[in-house]
């Protein structure tokens, strides 16, 4: 039996006008977690990260706190929706940047809506795979660890391929996966023990490697 670790990337750049970037925080919240990997000798068999800035961007800090790593398969089907497209299909027009509590409040509202009526079927939004087609993704991520390796994997993705795969293996509703998936944390690790036949979850979005005064303010969720 192998463990497969997912990761949610660092910090971003919520709000800016290019979000696909690790700020300096989320550098270091994916270096501590590299070095709680070390100082638990934790070897991993192979990873994957989807093909988006910030996951490469997190995974080579993860790689600078581990020491090493083997060299990553990148997986599109790892990659997060596009939020402001999930909007717009429902309130055409322009997203404004939230620029305050009740604006980013707003925000997430928007986007319960999007991704419940983007996963029910009833929009289309631009330049996004179905959802569907989304699952298959994130599924055949998972598919492929079990079929190839048995030993620790190491996956870096987003908030929605996490949680799409813990929904997919508790075989949870579609409004409970918006909920894992709006509570997931930055650089947050979620643990599935595996066979070849099946995944089945031990934890889900929690900071071990931030459980320190030091860094408590190092939680972040965007």
């Amino acid at each position: 039996m192998g463990i497969l670790y997912l990761v949610r990337h660092g910090q971003a750049s919520f709000g800016a006008a290019d979000y696909d970037q690790l700020s300096d925080l989320g550098a270091r919240q994916c270096r501590a977690l590299g070095r709680w990997f070390r100082d638990r000798g934790v070897v991993f068999e192979a990873v994957m990260r989807g093909t988006l800035r910030r996951h490469e961007q997190s995974l080579a800090a993860l790689a600078e706190g581990h020491g090493e790593l083997p060299p990553a398969l990148p997986w599109p089907g790892l990659n997060e929706y596009d939020g402001d497209a999930l909007v717009r299909a429902l309130h055409p027009g322009a997203v404004a940047a939230p620029d305050g509590p009740e604006a980013y409040r707003a925000h997430f509202r928007l986007l319960r809506e999007g991704l419940a009526s983007w996963m029910a079927g009833r929009t289309a939004p631009a330049g996004m795979p179905s959802y569907p087609e989304f699952v298959a993704g994130v599924t055949g991520a998972l598919d492929h660890v079990r079929r190839q390796h048995q030993g620790d994997v190491l996956i870096v993705s987003s908030g929605g391929p996490i949680a799409t795969a813990v929904g997919h293996v508790l075989g949870t509703a579609a409004e409970t996966t918006i909920e894992l998936n709006m509570r997931i944390r930055n650089s947050s690790l979620t643990e599935f023990a595996y066979t070849p036949k099946r995944h089945m979850l031990l934890s889900y979005n929690h900071l071990p490697h931030l459980d320190h005064p030091e860094r408590l303010g190092w939680v972040t969720y965007a």
